[in-house]
C-alpha cells in the first residue's frame, strides 16, 4: 500500500503510516468515530476524484458524467431505501454543511430557531454564537431537566409553545438517551414549527430500527455518514417528497459547487453495507457494548449523566473524582485509550477544560470486540479515574492495550514501520 506516496512524498507517507499505526495501537473510543471497510477506502481513493459533476444525475453543467451517475444515483437510491425516505441528497461535504442546506431549505434568516444548548448536548450547527446557525438566526435554547439531566417533554413543549420558533433542530452530539421523534415533533408542529432532526450519532442505530425513526415525524432529517453508519466522512440530507426541490436548490447552487464524487461512490458503498443483515447486528453490539461499559463503569462508582445510556455513547462526569475533562482525556490517552473531554449539563468548567468526558462504541464495535473486551476496557478507565491519574497505573493499563489490540488487527495491510 501507498508504494507511490513513500516516493512522492515520503513525509506525508509516513505521517500516514504514524496515524494508521496509531489508530491500531490504541482504543478509539470517541463517540464520533468510526473505522471504515476497506471496500469504502478503496472507493475514496479512485479516480472518481478527478470529475467535475455540478448539478445532479441526469441534470449537470459538466458533460462526461455519465458515469459517475451511476455511482451518485445508487447513493441516493440505497441511501432513500435504508432509511425509508421520499428523498435523499448524497451531496454534503459535512453535516455542517447539510444543517446549512436544511436551514435555508426550511426558513429565512433571522428567524425564531430553537436547538439543544451546545453544554447540554448540543451541536455547533445547533445554534451556538460561534456558529453560522447563532449568526443567521435568533436562537433559543432548550435544555435537560436537571434532576434527570434528560429532555423532558413538559419542559419541551412549554418552551415551544412560549417561543414560537420557526424551526426546531433536534438532536445531540452528546446526549446518551434515545429520542422521542414522534412525541417531539408532534409538539413542534402543534406549535406551527418545521422539525429538523439532526441523527449524525445515532444514523446506523436508526437505519436498523434500533432506535426511534425520525423520518416519518420530520420535515427534514440531516445525518453525516461517517459515525454509526461506519462510511467516509461526509453528510446526507433525507426529506419528505415537498421539501426535495428546496433542499437539493439550496445544496447546489446554494451551498456547495461541485459535489466529492469518489466520497458519494463511498457513501453508495457504505449504504450497500447497511442494508446488509450484519450491519443490524453490527449496530446491536454497538448497543450491548454501550450497555456494559455502563453497568461495569456504575458498579466503580463512576458517575454518568443521564444515568447511563439507550444508544452508543456515554458521559462521563469526572468532577466526581476529582478531576476534569482535559486531564482525564490526556491521562487516558497516555494509557492508549483515546476519548475527547466534553461539557456536562450545567458544567461549571469552560470548554477548554470541561467536567466530562465523552466516550462511545462504534469503532471497537467494529474492530470486533465485544462485551467482554468492554468490561475489561471500563474497568481500566475506572483504574486510571480513580487513581487519581496515578502513572503506574497508566502504565500498567498501556501495557495490557498493547497486548489486546494484537488480537484485532486493524488495517493490517496498511501498516507498516514509520520512522518516527
Amino acid at each position: 500500500m501507498l508504494e507511490h506516496l513513500r516516493t512522492v512524498d515520503p513525509e506525508i507517507h509516513n505521517a500516514i503510516l504514524l496515524e494508521i499505526n496509531r489508530q491500531h495501537q490504541k482504543l478509539e473510543l470517541i463517540a464520533s468515530e468510526n473505522f471504515t471497510s476497506d471496500a469504502v477506502l478503496e472507493a475514496m481513493g479512485t479516480p472518481l476524484t478527478n470529475k467535475y459533476a455540478e448539478g445532479y444525475p441526469g441534470k449537470r453543467y459538466y458533460g462526461g458524467c455519465e458515469y459517475v451517475d451511476i455511482a451518485e444515483q445508487l447513493a441516493i437510491d440505497r441511501a432513500k431505501q435504508l432509511f425509508r425516505a421520499d428523498h435523499a441528497n448524497v451531496q454534503p461535504h459535512s453535516g455542517s454543511q447539510a444543517n446549512m442546506a436544511a436551514y435555508h431549505a426550511l426558513i429565512k434568516p433571522g428567524v425564531k430557531v430553537m436547538g439543544l444548548d451546545l453544554s447540554q448536548g448540543g451541536h455547533l450547527t445547533h445554534g451556538s454564537p460561534v456558529n453560522f446557525s447563532g449568526n443567521l438566526y435568533e436562537i433559543h435554547s432548550y435544555g435537560v431537566n436537571r434532576e434527570t439531566e434528560q429532555i423532558d417533554l413538559d419542559e419541551f413543549r412549554a418552551l415551544v409553545e412560549k417561543v414560537r420558533p420557526e424551526l426546531v433542530i433536534l438532536g445531540a452530539s452528546a446526549y446518551p438517551r434515545s429520542l422521542d421523534f414522534k412525541a417531539l415533533g408532534e409538539i413542534i408542529h402543534a406549535a406551527g414549527a418545521k422539525a429538523l432532526a439532526d441523527i449524525a450519532h445515532i444514523a446506523g442505530l436508526v437505519a436498523v430500527g434500533l432506535h426511534p425513526d425520525p423520518v416519518p415525524h420530520m420535515d427534514v432529517v440531516t445525518s453525516t455518514t461517517h459515525k454509526t453508519l461506519r462510511g467516509p466522512r461526509g453528510g446526507l440530507i433525507l426529506c419528505k417528497e415537498e421539501h426535495k426541490k428546496s433542499v437539493d436548490k439550496q445544496m447546489f447552487p446554494g451551498h456547495q459547487g461541485g459535489p466529492l464524487m469518489h466520497v458519494i461512490a463511498a457513501k453508495a458503498v457504505a449504504f450497500q453495507e447497511a442494508l446488509h443483515p450484519e450491519f443490524k447486528h453490527y449496530q446491536r453490539r454497538i448497543l450491548d457494548n454501550a450497555k456494559v461499559m455502563e453497568n461495569t463503569l456504575k458498579a466503580r462508582n463512576i458517575r454518568l449523566i443521564a444515568g447511563g445510556t439507550d444508544t452508543h455513547l456515554l458521559l462521563i462526569d469526572v468532577s466526581h473524582n476529582g478531576l476534569t475533562g482535559k486531564e482525564a482525556e490526556k491521562a487516558l490517552d497516555r494509557a492508549n485509550i483515546t476519548v475527547n473531554k466534553n461539557m456536562i449539563p450545567f458544567d461549571k468548567e469552560k470548554p477548554f477544560v470541561t467536567s466530562g468526558i465523552r466516550i462511545g462504541t462504534p469503532a471497537l464495535s467494529s474492530r470486533g470486540m465485544r462485551t467482554e473486551e468492554m468490561k475489561t476496557i471500563a474497568g481500566w478507565i475506572a483504574d486510571i479515574l480513580e487513581s487519581k491519574l496515578e502513572e503506574s497505573v497508566i502504565e500498567s493499563v498501556k501495557k495490557q492495550i498493547l497486548e489486546l489490540v494484537e488480537a484485532f488487527p486493524l488495517y493490517a495491510n496498511w501498516r507498516k514501520p514509520a520512522s518516527v
